[in-house]
């Protein structure tokens, strides 16, 4: 993971919840290298934003937890972490906070090899950012952590297909470029997959993706020459021109900004530096200096590094070695080498194919979910139908149905009049509006279910009281509003019984005590909540 990109993206308040000032806070601690601070900080943010009833932002310090405890190297704390946020985001139903989620921890699978889960959630990612209608600036960050988690397993070319995806929603907004930050992460891509290519001996597909990165650091070199912001732009821009032969700029470069970034709170980003400065030493004949930035790079890369940068150091210390043995001497660990290059390449490939594989399961599955989901949807409404009623009442007898539960058992008011007055067919329009009335009106965590005929039930993670005021929103919301454009003066009221689930209490009799209290409602006069 290149770091907690959307972190360095302006957060609009939209998209976030009005405490979200809370969460930029711990996410910038955390990425310049005050990740202690940061959890520190989060055992006063979280409660808070709990109490204040601010789900986004809670959603928002929970990522800035798990991003705190990758910069510490404690991975296995950050994907328990994610996979919570994981769960979060898929209950709230927002299809790119759950793909930027899989994707990040498609990277931290993959930093405890992990392999095959860091594929499964990188193609669930991708396949969800293709299918998705929103574009957001949350959309942007999704598609960031997908570009890093595929260039930390070295799938360069999805890497670039996806920064292709950015640019044209970028264009389509007209936007003639991207950010800084944006920009950052694909030329990083650029720079590993040339880097690596350059391992292969293959110089001529290597040097075209190593002069685009180092065009890419330049432009944002300059546009940040005044800022702070360009240390590591000037870092990895050093690595490039020093891959590809410009070893004197590089070293110039990289010399002066290695004691700075070293000296900042994220010394991580001082690597690229260190290796251009050991190949331009190696370059003059200076092994003893260029083992030294080089063992400097690798040990920056220790704790936070990726699979990838850390295989990068590892072979410029190992050619490093083959100069210090002399070239007669090196002839078995120069072709070890070159047969290791080779077979991690094609592990590379594998992973590739892997990839699609992964992508092929992800379609199949999403495909038997959405042939299940429409077996447990009313064709009419979109709510769920009686068959996900059963399923929902089983969930609450075997405890699986989070608490607090609360039904309503809604009744049209004198339905049958409105079919024999106006017909079916406005009939069935009512019934939509009401559908729609119950999605308006509840949360994303609550059920909407069309029970049989005219009779709806709503599943509610509230109290009792929370329930009645949910109840009388929706009531209120039917009886304001006159159908002018279903049929001219129409007029529709509903009636309501409310019942809260009790420990232990079977779902039969919650749906029987709701019910009772229905018939109370329409008994006392209708178009009323009963509790």
């Amino acid at each position: 993971m290149h770091g907690a990109d959307e972190a360095r993206l302006p957060v609009p308040v939209s998209a976030y919840g009005p405490l979200d000032g809370l969460a930029e806070q711990v996410h910038l601690m955390a990425q310049s290298g005050r990740a202690s601070e940061a959890l520190d900080a989060l055992e006063v943010f979280e409660p808070y934003a709990r109490a204040f009833g601010d789900t986004k932002t809670a959603a928002f310090l929970r990522q800035g937890r798990m991003y705190a405890y990758l910069y510490l190297g404690r991975i296995p704390e950050a994907i328990a972490v994610g996979e919570q946020l994981l769960a979060d985001n898929e209950s709230s139903g927002n299809p790119v906070a759950v793909a930027k989620t899989l994707a990040d921890l498609s990277d931290l699978n993959l930093r405890v090899n992990r392999v095959s889960e860091a594929m499964r959630k990188l193609a669930r990612a991708g396949l969800l950012l293709e299918q998705t209608t929103i574009r957001n600036d949350r959309y942007v960050a999704a598609l960031s952590s997908a570009i890093c988690a595929a260039t930390s397993m070295e799938l360069f070319e999805t890497a670039h297909a996806t920064y292709l995806q950015l640019t044209q929603w970028w264009a389509s907004e007209g936007r003639t470029e991207t950010t800084a930050n944006h920009d950052l992460i694909y030329a990083e891509t650029l720079l590993q997959w040339g880097l690596r290519l350059d391992q292969l001996g293959d110089h001529v597909e290597a040097l075209p993706r190593l002069r685009t990165a180092a065009d890419i650091f330049q432009r944002w070199c300059t546009a940040c020459e005044s800022t702070d912001a360009a240390g590591p732009f000037i870092a990895l821009h050093s690595l490039a021109l020093a891959k590809t032969g410009e070893l004197s700029r590089a070293r110039q470069l990289a010399a002066g900004v290695v004691v700075r970034l070293r000296g900042d709170d994220d010394p991580h980003t001082a690597w690229p530096a260190h290796m251009a400065l050991g190949i331009a030493l190696r370059d003059q004949g200076d092994v003893v200096g260029a083992r030294r930035e080089f063992t400097a790079a690798a040990e920056l890369l220790r704790v936070t590094g990726s699979p990838s940068e850390r295989l990068i150091v590892g072979h410029e210390l190992a050619r490093l070695t083959i100069d210090e043995i002399g070239e007669h001497a090196s002839h078995d660990l120069r072709y070890m080498m070159e047969l290791q290059a080779r077979q991690l390449w094609q592990l590379r490939l594998q992973r590739v194919a892997m990839l699609r594989q992964a992508r092929h399961r992800e379609e199949q599955e999403q495909a038997r979910r959405e042939a299940e989901a429409a077996l447990l949807h009313d064709p009419l409404t979109g709510l769920g139908n009686r068959r996900r009623f059963d399923q929902l009442l089983g969930d609450l007898d075997a405890g699986l149905m989070p608490a607090p539960t609360v039904l309503l058992f809604i009744d049209v008011d004198r339905f049958k009049s409105i079919n024999d007055t106006y017909s079916h067919s406005v009939g069935d329009r009512v019934l939509c509006e009401i559908a729609g009335a119950l999605r308006v009106n509840c949360r994303a965590d609550d059920i909407a279910v069309r029970y049989a005929g005219d009779e709806f039930v709503v599943f509610l993670r509230t109290d009792v009281e929370g329930a009645r005021h949910v109840a009388e929103r929706i009531r209120a919301t039917i009886a304001q509003t006159v159908y002018d454009d279903i049929a001219p003066g129409l007029r529709v009221s509903i009636s309501v019984g409310v019942a809260a689930h009790e420990p232990g209490m079977p779902a039969h009799e919650l749906v029987d005590t709701a019910d009772a209290h229905l018939y109370l409602a329409k008994r006392n006069g209708r178009d009323q909540v009963a509790a």
